[in-house]
């Protein structure tokens, strides 16, 4: 025998609120509208209905609570004989589209049970534009002209779709309902009419130009000013250059999206800016200042002396400003010994002298001291 409760997935002790919301989400999880073909589901979907109509009802719920299913069988009460209501309609009356208005059940299936006015307003689609910019001009901003194609309303009937002197008649697909009904196994779902898209009317003699859309390509130049410290994603709206409305909707917007360029020298990270800075030898063993290139010039960077390949050193203020305003990031700076490749025969005797004199200068190279010490303690357990 069914338990209802384990069935919603609630406590016996769940309220009124929380069987209600344990039936939507289930309901909405296992609608056949979700899960097309799928028996299971379907079953399932009248497995939870039935549970809901008895314990989203008070009286319901109390006769289950004493005798168990039993209370609903043979004419029992509740069932009078004639077995459980329909799902469809269960699910209509919880989710508020029992009443022809439009409901969360039309925001989930596609409008199956809408009653909107084919002949309202339509506010049209907004596009999106993706730019590629330079890295310097996330860092700077700039101002750019785009040139995309997008619809407009047509100038030859000025977006009525009719020729000169007719006007629109009666769709005879669906008879000026906007909408058709397409059958899915034993419930009907409402679509967009394909022979008027949905607005009940047709033109009686279609423009020749736009072919009865009342819409036709155009290609537009616009300018964008892109902002200092925008990143790859960030979107600028562009008001009205978006697909036209229908019926007197306004018009959608143009979002405009950047995807700046990989740069030869610098990586971002959000408003930090990272960079890899080689130093000669005698830089990292005695210090010294060097020049370090940044966003915005050049700027000085003192080394301090037995620097190390991997050190990394901040530069204040020097990295990306802030989209919102308040400031600058910092700009991280990591340092690379370069070892020369070729050397004369005095660099190399002035080296040589210079690795003889390390030799008995002990604590001078702490990690290669310490490396050797752990690596002579290894051999010696041999």
């Amino acid at each position: 025998m069914a338990d209802y409760y384990e069935i919603l997935e609630v406590e016996r002790t769940a309220t009124e609120g929380e069987i209600k919301k344990a039936y939507r989400k289930l309901a909405i999880k296992y609608h056949p509208d979700k899960n097309p073909g799928d028996k299971e589901a379907e079953s399932k979907f009248k497995e939870i209905a039935q549970a809901y109509e008895i314990l989203g009802n008070a009286e319901k719920r109390q006769m289950y609570d004493q005798y168990g299913e039993a209370a609903f069988q043979n004419g029992g009460m509740g069932g009078g004989g004639q077995g459980f209501g329909n799902p469809f309609d269960i699910f209509r009356d919880v989710f508020g589209g029992g009443n022809g208005g439009g409901s969360i059940f039309d925001s989930f299936f596609g409008g199956g049970f809408s009653r909107q006015d084919p002949n309202a307003p339509v506010d049209g689609n907004d596009l999106r534009y993706n730019l590629q910019i330079e890295f310097e001009e996330a860092v700077f901003g700039c101002d750019k002209k785009i040139r995309f194609t997008r619809k407009a309303q047509c100038d030859e009937c000025h977006g009525t779709g009719c020729e000169a002197g007719t006007s629109k008649k009666k769709c005879p697909t669906c008879g000026g309902r906007g909408q058709v009904g397409v059958s899915q196994g034993f419930f009907t779902v409402m679509n967009e009419c394909p022979k008027c898209h949905g607005q009940g009317v047709i033109a009686e003699k279609p423009c020749k130009k736009c072919h009865g859309q009342g819409q036709q390509k155009v290609e537009r130049i616009v300018s964008v000013h892109i902002p200092p410290g925008v990143d790859t994603g960030t979107r600028m709206r562009v008001a009205g250059e978006g697909e036209p409305g229908l019926r007197g909707g306004s018009n959608g917007d143009l979002f405009v999206v950047t995807h700046v360029k990989d740069h030869s020298v610098f990586q971002r990270d959000a408003l930090s800016i990272y960079c890899d800075l080689p130093i000669d030898f005698t830089t990292a063993a005695l210090g010294g200042k060097v020049d370090v290139p940044t966003v915005t010039g050049k700027a000085e960077l003192e080394i301090p002396a037995g620097a190390q390949s991997g050190d990394v050193f901040t530069l204040r203020g020097k990295g990306m400003p802030s989209l919102r305003g308040g400031g600058r990031g910092d700009q991280f700076v990591k340092v690379f010994v370069e070892v020369p490749k070729k050397l004369n025969s005095e660099q190399k005797e002035a080296l040589q002298k210079f690795a003889d004199l390390m030799k008995d200068s002990k604590g001078s190279r702490p990690v290669q001291e310490s490396f050797f010490e752990k690596a002579k303690k290894f051999f010696s357990t041999f």
